[in-house]
């Protein structure tokens, strides 16, 4: 007998995942098995007493839909009592995103950009925290505090984000992941070309995306002062610069981060050149970025790459970190990576989150931990959840003969 069609018009999406699901399964072992059956079976019991409907399941991921947002918040409040009380083994916390939209019925699932909205939304939360959308927050039949407007990664059109509130359930979470508030201060940055048309343009490009341009240089020297007079939260600084074109910017850019080291520092370059890239990386790489030029002519992803070197994450160009990986040595334990864990080992140099890597190759977040993991276990490098430790982790790798 067939399913029941998946309704369409506007229903309210929701989308749950426990948090740090691949740390417990390393942890708990064959263990693991019987607790992830816990997670849906307490899922489903509220998706079932309000009405939700159940349309995918991928590990500890659940994606539902209602017909009604207060029977959506009513079931996702109700998930997050149900996981408080239950005993676990060692404490687990789930994270829920609903979104209410126009739904496109395709097969077995849906289609659409609401479809992805709500994805985003429900990866923008912490365990125990449940995030809606403005769309959903007026039906919800809930107290909600406003979060604030947000970014949502691949989305054009900024959502203003709210978290649903209850008197027997924690209410205090760090910042939202994976999602960059409008309303937070522009970024302030001081760039270095000594070509003034490709320097104009990158600055319309970084003023278009919502930063602020405060100084212009032409010399390395005149970026350094900039640099001390401005304090901006990065400085752009082309490699070859005047008088002898070879490496000021890049002297330069090693003197701003002994001198400033609360200022991200992003090298622009015409070349590939790794032993650059790699002398700039030899300290930290946090807070640092290596992109060759062309990388400007996608605006997304190049302003993408400032804001996460000014928070001080970092950015090496995917043509240096294919050079590094493409090296051939002796016994390498490259060797053993499949083809998939190759690409992500070179997003996870790039400097890109898992939740970046997931979105670049099209595939779960809980996918990308598991890669990661297995990268980490063949290499023989110490993991970490902190992506410029876990970019270190890879670089001296890398760097290695």
């Amino acid at each position: 007998m067939s399913a029941a069609p998946l309704p369409g018009g506007e229903v309210t999406f929701f989308f749950a995942d426990v948090e740090g699901s691949t740390g417990l399964a390393r942890r708990l072992g064959e263990a693991y098995g019987p607790l992830l059956d816990d997670v849906r079976r307490l899922v489903r019991n509220e998706l079932d007493a309000r009405g939700g409907r159940e349309v995918d399941t991928h590990g500890d991921e659940l994606f539902a839909v209602f017909e009604r947002p207060s029977a959506a918040a009513g079931a996702a409040l109700a998930v997050q009592r149900a996981f408080q009380d239950h005993p676990w083994p060692e404490p687990v916390r789930i994270r829920i995103g609903l979104h209410t939209g126009e739904a496109t019925p395709a097969g077995q699932g849906y289609v659409g950009i609401e479809v992805h909205r709500a994805a985003r939304i429900g990866t923008a939360g912490h365990g125990g925290q449940v995030v809606l959308s403005a769309s959903t927050v007026g039906q919800a039949g809930a107290d909600a505090r406003e979060l604030g407007t947000y970014e949502l990664a691949g989305l054009h059109e900024p959502e203003v984000l709210y978290q649903l509130l209850a008197d027997d359930l924690p209410c205090e979470f760090p910042a939202l992941r994976a999602a960059r508030k409008i309303d937070e201060a522009r970024l302030r940055v001081v760039l270095a070309d000594d070509s003034v048309l490709l320097r104009e343009g990158i600055a319309r490009l970084l003023e278009d995306a919502g930063m602020e341009i405060v100084a212009q240089s032409g010399t390395a020297e005149d970026v350094v002062r900039h640099v001390g007079l401005h304090k901006p939260d990065i400085a752009l600084v082309d490699i070859r610069m005047p008088p002898t074109h070879t490496d000021e910017g890049l002297r330069a850019a090693q003197q701003i981060r002994e001198r400033f080291p609360r200022v991200g520092v992003l090298v622009l370059s015409q070349y590939v050149e790794p032993g650059y890239a790699m002398e700039l990386l030899a300290e930290t790489a946090e807070g640092v970025g290596y992109l060759l030029k062309d990388r400007v002519s996608d605006v997304g992803e190049f302003a993408s790459a400032v804001r996460r070197v000014a928070g001080g994450g970092s950015a090496l160009d995917p043509a240096i970190v294919q050079q590094l990986v493409g090296r051939r040595r002796r016994e390498d334990p490259l060797d053993e990576l499949t083809p998939r864990e190759r690409e992500v080992l070179g997003l996870m140099a790039e400097g890109k989150s898992n939740q970046a890597i997931a979105e670049r190759l099209f595939v779960t977040m809980r996918a990308v931990e598991k890669h990661v993991t297995s990268i980490f276990s063949k290499l023989r490098l110490a993991a970490s959840a902190e992506d410029h430790r876990r970019v270190l982790a890879v670089l001296a790798y890398l760097r290695a003969e």
